[in-house]
């Protein structure tokens, strides 16, 4: 048998399932982007306490922006905000104190301290800040969030509605460069075209959690009944983890859209977006590379077999193929339009190269289980200790 032929024959066998694949995860995201909830744009305003936390280490360049959009924030009389200087090396605190100008809900603390064994440096900040706050609601917020000024009212008013312990407001994840555009849109598409959110918000099942830390709002009783960000000390995925926590407690958690309220830039570019993605995606599947390479087996499958087929196949094998490409493009765009709302050229040609993103997914996660096997994961110039 020839090479082509070999390969038609392959083709002919797999292209049906990776179809099949494809079409499924095509069909969730039009369910979740039928059905998954959004932040309303004018909420109720919020009486009780709350405090943000925000965990800030060499953010000078991020953070004063933060500042400005939690300093008009409305609807939320009782807001108080702690911000943790991580010991910055690039004068955070300075920057901090400048955007804040004498606001006295506003509240800065710069900490010396490397995190103690078995934990890692953003759980280390997020307890620290816990400690210090007395509120009926907890938000916690990474610095490159930017807020929209009825933000913070809407997420406590949902947090209550929904009368869950936990409520992720997913933010728009921006992507300006070429590796951004490839990769960051996964982010949400990974739970759009595999889980039916409004039925996996309705579930105490930790398997079907989803959170997002850069945004994460919490009833503070909940929260402290778990111990906290304790629980999930040395996890690099703490807001994930910390979701599953509730859950085993037999508490809900829940993820909405919010892309009209809440917007970030995750990296700045692709040098900084592989160093982020390297320094947790070990851990996914399970954290064994078993559990990825079955999921990349899928992937692959579902993403990369019906495209080949679509150009080098025939008749009805081409039409196969090409039906699962399109599949594949159409759950892209619909998970980037449940998050982000109207798309962009960008957002298109990005769903076109979705093979292409398949890959550099995989790429990323294989450069981050060598990494994690050599011990030598870094972030922002602290090592990582995942042998606890």
């Amino acid at each position: 048998m020839t090479r082509a032929k070999a390969l038609q024959a392959g083709l002919a066998i797999a292209t049906p399932y990776g179809a099949a694949v494809a079409l499924i995860g095509c069909g969730i995201a039009l369910f979740n982007r039928a059905t998954v909830r959004r932040l309303p744009v004018v909420p109720t305003p919020v009486l009780e306490p709350v405090t943000i936390c925000i965990p800030a280490r060499d953010e000078a360049r991020r953070l004063p922006e933060l500042i400005d959009d939690l300093r008009v924030q409305v609807g939320v009389p009782r807001l108080r905000v702690l911000i943790l200087d991580d010991a910055s090396s690039d004068g955070t605190e300075a920057a901090a104190a400048e955007a804040i100008a004498r606001d006295r809900r506003f509240t800065v603390i710069r900490s010396e301290a490397e995190p103690a064994p078995g934990w890692t440096g953003k759980a280390a900040a997020c307890a620290r800040l816990a400690e210090l706050a007395d509120a009926a609601v907890l938000i916690f917020l990474d610095a490159d969030v930017r807020l929209a000024p009825r933000a913070i009212a809407a997420a406590v008013a949902e947090l209550r509605r929904s009368r869950a312990a936990l409520l992720s407001p997913w933010p728009y994840q921006v992507a300006e460069s070429v590796a951004e555009a490839l990769v960051q849109p996964l982010l949400c598409w990974s739970w759009a075209a595999s889980l039916p959110i409004e039925i996996a918000n309705r579930s105490r099942r930790p398997s079907t959690a989803v959170a997002c830390g850069q945004f994460l709002v919490f009833d503070a009783t909940a929260y402290y009944a778990i111990g906290g960000h304790a629980a999930v000390a040395a996890s690099p995925t703490e807001d994930l983890d910390i979701a599953r926590a509730l859950r085993r407690s037999g508490r809900r958690t829940a993820v909405v859209s919010a892309g009209r309220a809440a917007r970030t830039r995750m990296y700045g570019d692709a040098t900084e977006l592989e160093a982020g993605y390297t320094r947790w995606l070990w851990s996914a599947y399970g954290g064994t590379t078993v559990g990825g390479a079955a999921v990349g087996a899928i992937a692959a499958l579902a993403y990369w077999i019906p495209p080949l087929a679509a150009v080098a196949g025939r008749g009805r094998l081409r039409a196969t193929g090409l039906l699962g490409y399109t599949a594949a493009v159409t759950g892209r765009l619909l998970a980037r339009s449940l998050e982000s709302g109207p798309l962009t050229g960008a957002d298109i040609l990005a769903a076109l190269a979705h093979p292409v993103s398949i890959a550099a997914y995989l790429r990323l996660w294989s450069r981050s289980r060598r990494a994690h096997r050599a011990n030598t994961l870094t972030w922002k110039s602290r090592h990582l200790d995942t042998t606890h």
